[in-house]
């Protein structure tokens, strides 16, 4: 699916506007609660202290927002950036008790931060619907600080040949799943779709790199269904 910055924006905003009511419910039947477990992998490989603040940006309803704060008793600041309003909406209510989290609506291109500002940067399951991949990568870059972490958490390709045609298989009923718990079919189309045409580890490691990050790499989550990228700011 290629598609133009603007009508990729619009698309994928209509997309989110149509499914965040019931986003949190479809993440658990799509991924059989998987993505929980991919999450927690990803905190467990960054393992923040006290004191480490973080930018999260496509922070969905702030489920790695949560597994970050819980990790270091909420002895931090968080930064959750949604671009989409209702996702936004849905995830400013579900934490509205942790005090340590502020939410702000706007597009992984385009940060309201200074430079130098965080200890850690996440993207999880958002990298892939950016207008500008290189665009996202430089800001989350200027708004590290200096020994700072990035860490993304995506949809990736499987490797073995087996799990691939069972992954492959799975993937062609995922929108008729989406038009009866969702009630929308077309959204989930673009999520297939989206994941289809997205990079591969080793090409997605390579635009890490040309973005300035060092000592950028990446671990397989459940035979590369998904994966973790992770490079520093030095």
């Amino acid at each position: 699916m290629k598609l133009y910055n603007q009508d990729k924006k619009k698309l994928v905003n209509s997309v989110f506007n149509n499914v965040y009511h019931k986003y949190d419910v479809m993440n658990d039947l799509m991924s059989f609660g998987a993505h929980r477990i991919w999450k927690k992998n990803l905190i467990s490989w960054m393992n923040p202290q006290h004191g480490n603040n973080l930018i999260d940006v496509a922070s969905g309803t702030g489920d790695l927002a949560k597994l970050y704060s819980t990790k270091i008793d909420n002895n931090c600041k968080i930064m959750c950036v949604e671009p989409n309003k209702g996702m936004l909406s849905v995830g400013k209510k579900k934490l509205k008790n942790m005090n340590n989290i502020i939410w702000h609506q706007s597009p992984a291109e385009e940060l309201p931060f200074k430079d130098n500002t965080f200890d850690f940067y996440t993207i999880s399951f958002g990298i892939r619907n950016v207008t500008n991949i290189n665009k996202s990568l430089q800001e989350a870059f200027r708004v590290l600080k200096t020994g700072g972490r990035f860490f993304c958490l995506e949809f990736s390709k499987v490797e073995n040949e087996i799990l691939y045609e069972l992954y492959n298989q799975y993937s062609k009923i995922i929108p008729t799943i989406g038009k009866y718990f969702a009630g929308d079919e077309m959204a989930y189309n673009y999520l297939v779709d989206s994941i289809k045409s997205f990079y591969n580890q080793a090409d997605l490691k390579d635009i890490i790199e040309k973005n300035s990050f060092k000592d950028v790499e990446f671990r397989n989550l459940s035979g590369g269904i998904s994966a973790i990228h992770t490079g520093w700011k030095l």
